[in-house]
């Protein structure tokens, strides 16, 4: 047992020793850690959507004539998508029974003019006439007169009969001076009716003349035409010639393409971030693959909001930079607004 126990004696002190002379491995100082970065902060953004309108629009609305209303017949109807000028022709309807309108009004003011003419020279004729009487009347009182001055040269009988005479002539005089007057206020009222007459068929001839231009409909600015659905043998489409159409009924639309503007919903708090002039970037739901520069136009100062809603929104029209073909009104467009770029 003794024997076993003095080797393992020996070697513990050598380990021992060993251990003690072993170097200590290097210690590596903590790293110190690197400056901080400053936060990157994200690009901030509004995005809207809205509809793509025209800037220089006119609509073109089915006329309303003079007269007993109902439709009108589409006779002619400009192509849509064409290129038009100031003043070139859009559509034109059934003027037939309008045609025919103006020339029994025409017929009726010529006859009436005549009447007037004629009846202005009756009076004149009839006035020189009661002039003519009064003067003879007037002579015939003025010789009466002067039988009464002989006085007392003349016989008791024939003294009577020229005061007879005179007082005869007097109050014919008298008479004639009366009636004379209310013969020319009966003269004057029937040619003044006349008159009315004809100026009433005047104007029923005017509406006639304008009733037939207004059934012509001319472009008003230059742009491009948008046919609208409008509708027709109990559906909705495009209007085609020979269709029954209703007065007031949209048409069509002159739009320049040249100058559009989305028209947006914005919230109150985007509505804030939205400055004139800021860049904006459109990008149109039926044509994915274009975006089209723009920038805010305008926003409105006063929030609104729909009947029992507590949200309000503003109205903000960002306007378009450059022009597509394929840009047309009513489209729905996605923008985005960075509202710390200016134009």
């Amino acid at each position: 047992m003794m024997r076993s126990l003095r080797p393992v004696a020996i070697v513990a002190p050598l380990l021992l020793l060993a251990a003690c002379s072993r170097t200590a491995p290097p210690v590596a100082e903590a790293a110190s850690p690197p400056p901080a970065r400053e936060p990157v902060h994200g690009k901030r953004e509004i995005r809207l959507t809205g509809l793509v309108e025209a800037v220089h629009s006119s609509k073109i609305l089915v006329p309303q004539i003079f007269g007993p209303g109902g439709p009108l017949t589409l006779t002619r109807l400009i192509r849509n998508g064409a290129q038009v000028k100031d003043g070139d022709l859009i559509a034109t309807f059934d003027a037939t029974a309008q045609i025919d309108a103006a020339r029994d009004a025409q017929a009726k003011y010529d006859d009436l003019g005549h009447q007037v003419d004629q009846k202005r020279a009756q009076n004149r004729a009839d006035a020189e006439k009661r002039i003519t009487d009064l003067k003879q009347a007037e002579g015939e009182l003025s010789k009466a007169e002067l039988e009464m001055k002989k006085g007392i040269t003349l016989p008791p009988i024939k003294l009577d009969q020229a005061r007879v005479r005179r007082d005869i002539a007097l109050k014919h005089v008298e008479s004639l001076k009366k009636t004379n007057a209310a013969h020319d206020r009966a003269d004057a009222a029937s040619l003044r009716i006349l008159e009315l007459q004809r100026d009433r068929q005047k104007v029923a001839l005017e509406r006639t003349q304008l009733n037939i231009q207004r059934l012509e409909i001319h472009s008003t600015l230059p742009g491009m035409v948008a046919i609208q659905d409008v509708f027709r043998s109990n559906s909705r489409g495009k209007p085609q010639e020979g269709d029954q159409l209703f007065p007031r009924q949209t048409l069509a639309s002159i739009f320049d393409p040249t100058e559009m503007a989305v028209r947006c919903s914005v919230s109150e708090t985007d509505g804030i971030g939205l400055v004139p002039n800021a860049k904006a970037t459109i990008y149109l739901d039926a044509y994915p693959d274009i975006s089209l520069p723009g920038h805010v136009e305008f926003v409105s100062p006063v929030a609104a909001s729909a009947i029992g809603s507590p949200i309000k929104t503003f109205t903000a029209l960002i306007k378009l930079d450059g022009g597509d073909k394929r840009i047309m009104p009513d489209l729905s467009a996605a923008v985005v607004v960075d509202p710390g770029a200016s134009k």
